[in-house]
């Protein structure tokens, strides 16, 4: 078994109308950063996290997930 890290990012940025400069104004970071993040190319750390689901207005786990998933033989 392993886990991918999964995330609404992209998600929540189209239901609150900001684009992924905007995003990455409000969190401290990037855009590169957040175009990483949202392709699951980059696990951001739980400060920056904790950041972007503030800006949202919902909990972590709302934002973030860890999946598991079969590992292939």
């Amino acid at each position: 078994m392993g886990y991918i890290f999964k995330n609404r990012l992209k998600e929540l940025r189209a239901r609150d109308g900001i684009n992924q400069t905007e995003m990455a104004k409000l969190a401290g970071v990037s855009r590169q950063t957040i175009s990483l993040i949202e392709r699951g190319e980059y696990a951001p750390s739980i400060v920056i996290a904790m950041k972007i689901a503030q800006v949202f207005k919902e909990n972590i786990e709302n934002v973030f997930s860890l999946v598991e998933v079969e590992d292939e033989e």
